[in-house]
């Protein structure tokens, strides 16, 4: 049997994993983490700094941002000049991580789920800062405000912690699962959850000021303006509610997906399981206009200058006059597009697969947002599936965090996640040297060659990798990586052989620290014999210097 094969955002996981949550949810509640927090003492130290850092209008806050259009009206540095440099800035990686939240940043720091934790890293770095334990699974993108973090989790929890340190303030209990993420206006956290309900929490204290019922679970995440929230149930209906109250305005029958809603000039966008894309009257539910694509819309809308930017199963992003619902054009993507778009200066940025076979790639990617025009993709990865990679851009850097791996009945998920920052115009001079162990060699003896990179700046390096081989006149012995991380693999030769020998630091080389491979090899050439050793490396930051990127060193066997 084939593997399921499929790209989904943090929300787009509720309809594989509800068999699961209802075995095990008996569990759940006996995992609940109470106030389980872990702090980094040092990096404490510098969190300070991002504390007393004054936020600005164009952090990215929360998921649907404060302006509730997945659009950063303020984004002045990165654009269509230049979005096409973009480069890994930093990378953060989480062995058997399950990463689906999408980032959000607030006064230098981001913020985001993986596991069962949330983290909060130096934007500038990708340091930790601190990480935060919840009971279950964070799908939940964290909104910020007044110095508070929310979210919520699967173990049915919506939490509060404060933003510098991490420490936990206040936890609401719902009745079931919540993969929904917090929309805070006004001094209200609105959340949905599976046990049918969306709540309206005390930001402050987490008591309940009101919660609405519905005829099944919510996983959709709310929209809040003009006094009035926004949210689809899984029952079938479209919701729109009095923030103050709770009380029913008016609800409008759309067969909903985990699409989240967009509110803007007066006007709710919402996609849907049957195809289509909705543009409803906030203030009477009335329908306005809808546009069908070729398959089902989980993607969240995002709305900037007259334009609704959202992608579908069909494997494409569309760009839609907002008031009409008129296609103003469309980017084949080669896989279905679930993760929502994110829109800055000009520019549409959205996460897709690139299918081959049986194998889905993750790819994201940059759109003139007038023309549709392909500026800029990177390429994320391959495995089975990739879930997450929503984007979101602050201060001329986009960031993005996912999974890639196989989901296998029975819903066994072995991924590996990234959270990554992109920035344009980076690069990173790599130095290299081959230094052997000792000038006297005889055959027979073991020769150990050291191959030190160091990163001379003036930006961190990123993958970098080595390419050496077994010098003529010795065999293979053993490899050794050390350094700063000091992570890394090595593709060798069997023992005792020849050949080529390819290794991979796999993680981000900061300015002014190094990497080394020793390479072990028994010389088996005879006395007067010249054995040359030679190699070379390189990133996938830029380099501008590439003339002291190779290295080579001579003995003579004596």
């Amino acid at each position: 049997m084939k593997s399921l094969i499929y790209l989904v955002n943090r929300k787009q996981c509720a309809s594989f994993r509800i068999a699961f949550r209802m075995l095990a949810i008996a569990s759940l509640w006996l995992m609940l983490a109470t106030t389980n927090t872990r702090a980094h003492a040092q990096a404490l130290d510098d969190v300070s700094n991002f504390a007393a850092a004054a936020s600005s209008p164009g952090d990215w806050t929360q998921f649907h941002r404060d302006n509730m259009q997945r659009w950063n009206p303020y984004e002045t540095v990165l654009g269509v000049g230049n979005v096409g440099n973009l480069q890994v800035k930093w990378r953060k990686f989480f062995q058997n991580g399950f990463l689906l939240s999408p980032t959000t940043m607030a006064s230098g720091v981001v913020y985001f789920g993986a596991n069962n934790h949330v983290y909060a890293l130096d934007a500038r770095t990708g340091a930790e800062l601190w990480t935060y334990a919840a009971g279950d699974q964070v799908d939940s993108s964290p909104a910020v405000a007044n110095g508070v973090v929310y979210f919520s989790s699967g173990d049915g929890n919506v939490y509060a912690l404060n933003a510098t340190t991490g420490a936990p303030l206040w936890r609401y209990t719902t009745g079931f699962v919540v993969t929904s993420s917090p929309a805070v206006a006004n001094g209200v956290v609105y959340i949905s959850s599976w046990d049918h309900n969306l709540y309206a929490l005390n930001a402050s204290t987490g008591a309940k000021l009101w919660s609405y019922t519905t005829g099944s679970f919510l996983s959709s995440s709310p929209a809040v303006a003009n006094g009035v929230v926004y949210v689809g149930s899984s029952d079938g209906h479209f919701y729109a509610l009095d923030a103050s109250t709770g009380a029913y305005r008016w609800s409008w029958a759309i067969n909903t997906t985990d699409s989240s809603p967009a509110v803007a000039n007066g006007v709710v966008y919402v996609g849907s399981y049957d195809h289509n894309v909705y543009a409803l009257n906030a203030s009477t539910g009335a329908k306005l206009w809808s546009f069908t694509t070729g398959n089902q819309v989980d993607s969240s809308p995002a709305v900037a200058n007259g334009v609704v930017y959202i992608g579908s199963q069909d494997r494409n992003m569309y760009a839609l006059n907002a008031g009409t619902g008129a296609k103003l054009w469309s980017y084949a993507a080669g896989a279905a597009v679930n993760s929502s778009p994110a829109v800055a200066n000009g520019v549409v940025y959205f996460t897709s697969g690139d299918k081959t076979g049986s194998i889905t790639s993750g790819i994201i990617t940059a759109l003139n947002a007038s023309t549709g025009a392909k500026l800029w993709s990177y390429f994320l990865g391959t495995g089975g599936a990739v879930f997450g990679f929503t984007p979101t851009i602050v201060d001329g850097v986009l960031y993005l965090c996912g999974a890639i791996d196989a989901l296998q009945p029975p819903y066994v998920l072995r991924e590996s996640g990234y959270t990554y920052a992109f920035a344009p115009g980076l690069s990173a001079d790599l130095f290299l040297r081959a230094k052997p162990s000792t000038t006297t060699v005889h055959q027979g003896d073991l020769l150990t060659y050291a191959f030190p990179v160091w990163n001379l700046g003036p930006n961190n390096a990123f993958l970098e990798v080595l390419n050496t081989q077994v010098p003529a006149g010795t065999v293979f012995e053993y490899i050794r990586i050390s350094g700063t991380p000091g992570l890394g693999t090595c593709t060798t030769p069997q023992y005792q052989g020849t050949g080529q020998i390819v290794c991979h630091e796999n993680d981000v080389m900061a300015p002014n620290t190094t990497w080394t491979v020793r390479l072990t090899v028994k010389v088996t050439a005879a006395a007067g014999t010249t054995i040359n050793a030679n190699a070379a490396t390189m990133a996938d930051t830029p380099d501008p210097n590439l003339a002291n990127n190779t290295a080579t060193t001579s003995l003579t066997v004596q």
